[in-house]
């Protein structure tokens, strides 16, 4: 007997970080998505949230077609930690998007604070053509372009 799935689709990805306008910036102006209504987070929210007793943060939604990204913006306690810098690391390793072109998109996203990283630039058989970079905070972002 088959059971149904827990979902049947994505509601959104949280990705925590250090000032939210530069990530505005990145995710909207270099990518597309579009800004929606913030959330202000504080201590009602505290235990859902696993941050302490004392809680300050901006939850602010950007969306790009079916794709939602909650960027969460911590005041209290305040950001702590790095971001996966390897494809080997559990968990989150990477946010991949579709683009025309891959130089342009990659110039505009390093002028709005992210890093390219150049060695990661592969093309295989003439079909596929990426690159990453990391987002101000540095999470890493796939460029791909496809045939």
């Amino acid at each position: 007997m088959r059971t149904a799935p827990a979902s049947d689709h994505l509601s959104h990805i949280g990705l925590c970080v250090r000032e939210l306008d530069r990530s505005l910036r990145f995710y909207c102006d270099g990518l597309g998505f579009t800004k929606a209504d913030p959330f202000p987070l504080d201590d009602t929210f505290a235990a859902g949230l696993e941050a302490g007793e004392r809680t300050s943060a901006v939850s602010q939604f950007i969306r790009r077609a079916d794709v939602t990204i909650e960027l969460l913006a911590w005041t209290v306690p305040g950001v702590r930690g790095e971001p996966s810098s390897s494809r080997t690391q559990v968990g989150l390793t990477h946010l991949s998007f579709l683009v025309d072109d891959i130089d342009a998109a990659a110039t505009r996203l390093v002028e709005l604070g992210g890093q390219l990283l150049p060695a990661t630039r592969t093309t295989i058989d003439g079909v596929v053509d990426l690159v990453f970079l990391t987002d101000p905070d540095g999470t890493r972002v796939e460029l791909m372009r496809t045939a």
